[in-house]
């Protein structure tokens, strides 16, 4: 049985040895060298100090840090990317239960599935599923943790073609509070498996997934399409007739804002107040054309990108828009 022993403070002024049995990870305390980089998450705002980080470096080490927790009344976060930004990836005072170096994907192009690790982001999984000419649903942005995204439904420019990410799993392995590794699937457990796909972090650490795969790319037609800010009531009303009947092969995301000072853009636009539609077509790239053509000619856009991408650089175009280390403040409402 081999263990990994670090200090580690219960309160501010007692200094304790934490010996986690069965872990061969790296624990990462507050008087080790990494300890500020290690509790650092996306979200620049939160400055959270757990008492320990536990970086894994597979389904046993996730095993014996919950038992661990368990038996000492620890509260724990688990971190997959990060990208959380109510940073729930770090606790004050608890146990971080660090999945960032579990980030294996293995393909399988016969069955059209993948395992993918639980620290694994999505540029992990694009990259790849990608040479094979395969993809699930993802997100946006590809320094997003495939963890929490699925776990909590998993949109995509995909979605309307293949479903949210939680529609395309297939098997879970979890670690439950117990300190139990179960496997979760339609036929194995199947009202955690229920539970997982779409409830969040709340019922146990997935240490790794399984996905279905589809057919996508490598080239698709995909950009956005600016307008000005003074349209956005005239864009959305046709926007909302025009993606009614539009094929599911085309997926769109609404954002309202200014434009971002991206290279793609004229500097003149920079800082702009725009309505954009991002636009991927997961298709034959002349069926996209007709598709998008309508939208693309409505009112006078102020820039269209819309173009031939490879579909893994798109999933990384908006990356340098969502930096890590920003403070990210985010509210939702009702429309």
């Amino acid at each position: 049985m081999t263990s990994t022993t670090a200090e580690f403070g219960r309160t501010s002024k007692e200094l304790t040895v934490a010996e986690i049995d069965g872990f061969r990870g790296t624990l990462i305390s507050a008087n080790h060298d990494d300890y500020d980089t290690a509790r650092a998450v996306w979200n620049g705002a939160i400055d959270r100090r757990p008492h320990l980080i536990a970086r894994c470096i597979g389904a046993a080490d996730v095993v014996a840090a919950v038992r661990f927790a368990r038996d000492r009344d620890l509260a724990i976060a688990i971190r997959g990317g990060g990208h959380n930004v109510a940073g729930t990836a770090v606790c004050d005072d608890g146990i971080v239960i660090d999945l960032s170096a579990m980030r294996g994907v293995r393909v399988d192009p016969a069955d059209r599935t993948a395992w993918v690790q639980g620290g694994a982001l999505w540029g992990d999984v694009d990259h790849e599923t990608q040479a094979h000419g395969l993809a699930t649903t993802g997100g946006i942005v590809s320094h997003t943790g495939v963890a929490g995204l699925t776990l909590g439904g998993g949109i995509g420019w995909l979605m309307r073609k293949h479903g949210l990410a939680v529609d395309n799993l297939l098997t879970v392995d979890v670690v439950t509070a117990d300190g139990e590794l179960l496997r979760a699937s339609a036929d194995e457990h199947p009202d955690l498996f229920w539970a997982l796909r779409g409830g969040g972090g709340n019922f146990g650490v997935v240490t790794s997934f399984e996905f279905r795969l589809h057919s996508v790319g490598p080239t698709v037609l995909a950009g956005p399409i600016l307008w000005d800010a003074s349209d956005a009531g005239e864009v959305l009303r046709f926007y909302r007739d025009f993606i009614r009947d539009a094929p599911d092969e085309l997926g769109t995301v609404v954002r309202f804002g200014t434009a971002p000072p991206l290279p793609v853009i004229p500097e003149d636009l920079h800082w702009r107040p725009v309505v954009m539609v991002g636009t991927c077509y997961a298709g034959p790239i002349e069926e996209g054309e007709q598709a998008l053509r309508p939208l693309r000619s409505f009112l006078t856009p102020l820039l269209d990108l819309v173009g031939p991408k490879p579909y893994v650089g798109f999933q990384s175009a908006l990356d340098s828009t969502v930096v890590h280390g920003w403070n990210y403040y985010w509210k939702s409402t009702h429309l």
